[in-house]
């Protein structure tokens, strides 16, 4: 609860006060054309990068292994481009450090060790337990019971998993 606190009040008041302490500098419209430069820079950059990690990911998939690293680095250029989104020089430079493949290795291995630990888990249905909880085996639906049910609209069964699948 203590970082929604930071995330939605401290952050913006933040931002906002080092907006007034560049402006108090540079002056009002140099201060706005400078977060509107590094908007579109970042927004380029960020384009290049997403499309980078699409093609990792692709090649991940083509050798036939899990894209563990690529995933995790596109939802570091995901939150990447929302703190761009928004105007202000912090959150940009947190977007810039994210979106630059160098700078981004340090917060890709903290959120790997995370996930690993299982700290994510119940942000995951799949993991989670709760109700409702399933994981999805080709186009069947592993239900908690233990059932399998075909999610492409044809017969929808209880019995046996689809042949080649392994029941968990």
């Amino acid at each position: 609860m203590v970082w929604l606190f930071l995330l939605f009040i401290v952050a913006p008041l933040l931002e906002l006060y080092v907006i007034i302490q560049v402006a108090s500098v540079i002056g009002g419209w140099e201060t706005i054309a400078l977060l509107v430069v590094e908007s579109a820079i970042g927004a380029y950059l960020l384009k290049r990068q997403g499309y980078a990690t699409v093609d990792k990911i692709a090649r991940a998939l083509d050798e036939g292994r899990i894209p563990s690293n690529e995933l995790i680095d596109g939802l570091l250029l995901l939150v990447a481009g929302a703190l761009m989104l928004a105007p202000g020089f912090l959150g940009d430079v947190i977007g810039f450090l994210l979106i630059v493949p160098v700078t981004r290795l340090p917060f890709r291995a903290v959120l790997r060790k995370r996930f690993e630990s299982g700290r994510y888990s119940s942000f995951f249905a799949a993991t989670s337990g709760g109700p409702g909880a399933a994981r999805f085996v080709g186009s069947f639906r592993a239900g908690g019971d233990g059932g399998f049910f075909d999610t492409t609209g044809s017969a929808s069964t209880k019995s046996d998993p689809p042949a080649g699948e392994l029941r968990p």
